[in-house]
C-alpha cells in the first residue's frame, strides 16, 4: 500500500492497484472509473475536493470510501451526511447493489455532480439537496461521514435520522481520539475503533447504541 506522508501522498495509487486491493470485480470498476472520469471532468469547473488531491483518487478518496464495505452487512438502507463529492455514499453505492444508499448534501452544485454520477454510473443512489437538519427521519440502517463535522454534532444527526439499532461508521483524521473523548462527554454509546488503510494517523470509528446523557438520565429517573 502507499503511505501518507503527513499530509502529501506517495505515487499515486492506480485504479489497477485498487483493484487489487480491494478485489472488486469489472463492473465496479467500470463504475468507478466512470465516477474518477467525471469528477477530474467537474472538478474544473467547480470545487469537488482538494485540488491536491485529484491525483491521489484512488487512493485519498475511493479506497478511503471503499474500505467502509467491509462493517456492512447485505441489504441495508444507508444515509450519508454531507456527501460532498459522493465520499464515502456514492462509492459505496457503486460497489454494493445490494445497498440503499441516501446521499445527503446541501450544496446545490454538488448535488448536480452526484445526481449526473448516479445518472452515467447507474448506481441506484437516492440524492437529497436539503440540510441534514431539515429532511423529514430517514430511518437508516448505517449512518456515514467523511470530513463534515464533529463527532458531537454528527450523532445529534445520526440521532434524527438513524433507527434505534442503527450503526454510524464515521472516517476521522488525527484529531479522532479528541473528538470521541469530547462526544463522550454528552453521549453514551459503544465503540469500537478500526485503522484506516488509507491514513496511518487517521481511524474508522464504529459507533452502536448512542444515547445523549439527558436522555439517559431521563429513562433513569
Amino acid at each position: 500500500m502507499q503511505q501518507a506522508v503527513g499530509d502529501t501522498l506517495m505515487s499515486p495509487m492506480t485504479p489497477e492497484q485498487f483493484q487489487d486491493q480491494t478485489h472488486v470485480d469489472v463492473d465496479v470498476m467500470d463504475r468507478l472509473q466512470a465516477y474518477a472520469n467525471l469528477l477530474i471532468k467537474w472538478q474544473a469547473k467547480i470545487n469537488l475536493v482538494g485540488p491536491a488531491t485529484v491525483p491521489h483518487v484512488w487512493q485519498r478518496h475511493m479506497l478511503d470510501s471503499a474500505q467502509l464495505s467491509t462493517f456492512i452487512p447485505k441489504d441495508k438502507k444507508i444515509v450519508d451526511f454531507g456527501s460532498g463529492a459522493g465520499f464515502p455514499g456514492l462509492v459505496l453505492a457503486c460497489m454494493r447493489p445490494d445497498l440503499d444508499v441516501h446521499l445527503v448534501e446541501s450544496d446545490q452544485r454538488k448535488c448536480a455532480f452526484l445526481q449526473e454520477v448516479n445518472r452515467t454510473v447507474g448506481c441506484g443512489a437516492t440524492v437529497h439537496n436539503q440540510r441534514i437538519e431539515t429532511l423529514a427521519p430517514l430511518e437508516a440502517d448505517i449512518i456515514t461521514s467523511r470530513a463534515l463535522a464533529s463527532l458531537d454534532k454528527l450523532l445529534s444527526f445520526a440521532q434524527m435520522h438513524s433507527l434505534s439499532t442503527g450503526i454510524c461508521l464515521f472516517l476521522k483524521g488525527k484529531r479522532w481520539l479528541e473528538e470521541l473523548t469530547e462526544a463522550q462527554k454528552n453521549w453514551i454509546m459503544q465503540v469500537q475503533n478500526h485503522p484506516s488503510r488509507t491514513d496511518p494517523a487517521g481511524m474508522i470509528l464504529e459507533l452502536r447504541e448512542c444515547t445523549h446523557r439527558h436522555e439517559h438520565l431521563k429513562k433513569c429517573t
